[in-house]
């Protein structure tokens, strides 16, 4: 919940324009000024913000033309003008108070920083165990982990939670497959390897009419001697199953920079699951189907109805994520609960917070599922029945070999190529699958993920690197902005306008839940940064007050391209 003590961040970059015009637009129309929304010129030459008079002509008394020129001829805004096109009021900001402004805040520790100290749980990765994590599961991961951090930057108090798949009746089925093909040399070589192995073997085999009862027969009864708590043989695997698989997984958050505050599987809550069914059994929700115990949610709009338990006895996936909600709203009182899964368990979520609903909780509609697309192979679906899975840790380890190739072409001489490589090549990977709208499907192609050319990951670590070279290169202090003469920087209002808009871009990235838009932004920023060391010479002008200042600029752009790289969970090479 909101923290009280909290103080509201001081607006950054061009937000801090915004206020005074929304006053002055509110005073002059006789309006709250947190009606007035101002939005970004189609054409960004006509100024930083735009205001469509359509919804204000009527009760101004004027067409939407008229308006805009009336309040364009009318409006007095400090180091604001205003100009009226057609019935678009546009507002552009002096260009010395711009650069001003910019130069002070980009970059600096809180840029962009919107404090509320509201809790937000980020449930993201959540990969099985006794799987491998494949390419399949980079979106949750990065998109979760990027998110999360986000949150984190705009003040917000965040717990991340990587919810296992350690239970269910798929591990009946592995514990089925190695009792009967399991070699523990296989097992200590390769880990998971040998797990998905015997895992592919079981559905291969399970065809088999006769052999397929059997299997399912063994796999029922192990999953049942799982669930039943005791100390006994099918405990002490799935523990150790377990334990491999963590021990693999970590390896890869190591490289994606992906931590968590919470590491709960679904077996986490399995102490909690009676309880919970008892609970559901006592809101008068649960009925009988066939011997199962389900809960009907047609009244919701749903028509499957939500399973909670099988004929059987045994709890399902549904069973455990209410599990799971009603822990976690008893130990945070969350603002919100975000879970980072793929947009195929659409129906899952539906029905499970239908249920919560339908209980009479007060926080059902506090959980949200953040759904993206799949990836896939251009020949279809990852699948680890099939055994057809690209290992993220080979795509890992492919780029880097690839960017550690390019790093020896282009700087032969450089003292650490390992670490750079590693850098380069895993933050190719990942702006890659975050420069992408969240909620459509990317297709895994080599070329495009690897490409080290045009609107990618390297090229913004290259000018980052770049900016780093030109002030290593200075051998003098930057100045501080309050230093710099701000009318020496006013001729560059493309790079300040870029830089202006970061906060507002990792604001509306945390609201849409879509990194894209601070990746994109970083790319506009990237492009500006380009062309003003292109054009503009840092080193050796001869005019001491104006190369101060322009380092001061290389600075600010250096800073807030780490800042938000590290957002989005992509190093920031000083060198390439």
């Amino acid at each position: 919940m909101p923290n009280p003590t909290m103080p509201d961040a001081a607006p950054h970059g061009l937000d801090a324009f915004a206020a005074p015009i929304r006053a002055a637009l509110a005073a002059a129309l006789e309006l709250d000024a947190d009606t007035i929304q101002l939005e970004r010129p189609k054409n960004e030459a006509h100024g930083e913000f735009a205001l469509p008079c359509f919804r204000f002509a009527k009760a101004a008394g004027k067409n939407p033309a008229e308006l805009a020129g009336h309040l364009a001829a009318t409006l007095e805004i400090p180091q604001v003008s205003a100009e009226a096109v057609g019935p678009f009021l546009n507002f552009q900001i002096d260009r010395t108070a711009l650069a001003a402004q910019v130069l002070g805040d980009a970059g600096q520790e809180g840029f962009g920083r919107a404090a509320d100290g509201e809790v937000t749980l980020v449930e993201y990765s959540s990969p099985n165990i006794a799987k491998p994590m494949h390419v399949g599961h980079l979106r949750s991961t990065v998109i979760g982990a990027a998110m999360a951090r986000l949150f984190d930057h705009l003040g917000h108090q965040v717990v991340r939670i990587n919810h296992l798949g350690d239970w269910g009746s798929q591990f009946g089925k592995l514990l089925a497959a190695w009792k009967r093909w399991g070699e523990e040399a296989e097992l200590e070589a390769d880990p998971i390897g040998h797990l998905l192995k015997l895992y592919v073997e079981y559905h291969e085999q399970e065809k088999d009419e006769k052999e397929g009862a059997s299997l399912d027969a063994e796999a029922k009864a192990a999953f049942l001697a799982l669930e039943s708590g005791e100390d006994n043989e099918e405990r002490r695997l799935w523990v150790r199953f377990t334990e491999l698989s963590l021990a693999e997984f970590q390896k890869i958050y190591d490289r994606l920079d992906a931590r968590f505050d919470l590491l709960r599987g679904e077996s986490w809550y399995e102490d909690k699951l009676d309880s919970t069914v008892d609970w559901l059994e006592s809101c008068g929700v649960v009925e009988d189907s066939d011997g199962a115990r389900i809960v009907d949610l047609e009244s919701e709009g749903i028509k499957t109805p939500c399973l909670i338990k099988t004929s059987h006895g045994t709890t399902l996936y549904a069973t455990r994520d209410l599990a799971a909600a009603k822990s976690r709203w008893d130990e945070f009182q969350f603002a919100r609960c975000l879970y980072f899964v793929g947009s195929e368990q659409k129906l899952h979520f539906d029905q499970f917070k239908a249920v919560l609903k339908r209980c009479g909780t007060s926080w059902w509609d506090r959980l949200e599922h953040v759904p993206f697309g799949l990836v896939r192979f251009p020949e279809g679906k990852l699948s680890t029945r099939a055994g057809r899975v690209l290992r993220l840790s080979e795509v890992l380890d492919r780029a880097v070999e690839l960017a550690r190739e390019i790093v020896e072409e282009k700087n032969p001489e450089h003292p650490d190529k390992d670490t750079v490589a590693e850098q380069v090549g895993v933050g190719a990977v990942i702006f890659h699958d975050l420069s992408h709208a969240r909620n459509k499907e990317v297709v895994f192609d080599w070329k495009e993920v690897l490409s080290f050319e045009g609107d990618t990951g390297p090229s913004l670590q290259y000018t980052h690197a770049r900016c780093c070279s030109i002030l290593r290169r200075a051998e003098r202090a930057v100045p501080s902005p309050s230093e710099v003469d701000p009318a020496l920087l006013a001729d560059a209002p493309e790079l300040w306008v870029a830089l202006g808009r970061f906060p507002a871009a990792v604001r509306e990235a945390a609201e849409k839940r879509e990194p894209m838009i601070l990746a994109q932004q970083l790319l506009k920023i990237g492009t500006a940064g380009n062309v003003f060391y292109r054009e503009k010479r840092v080193l050796g002008t001869g005019d001491e007050a104006l190369e101060g200042a322009r380092l001061a600029a290389i600075d600010a752009l250096r800073r807030t391209l780490a800042l938000g790289l590290g957002l989005l969970g992509v190093p920031a090479p000083t060198e390439m």
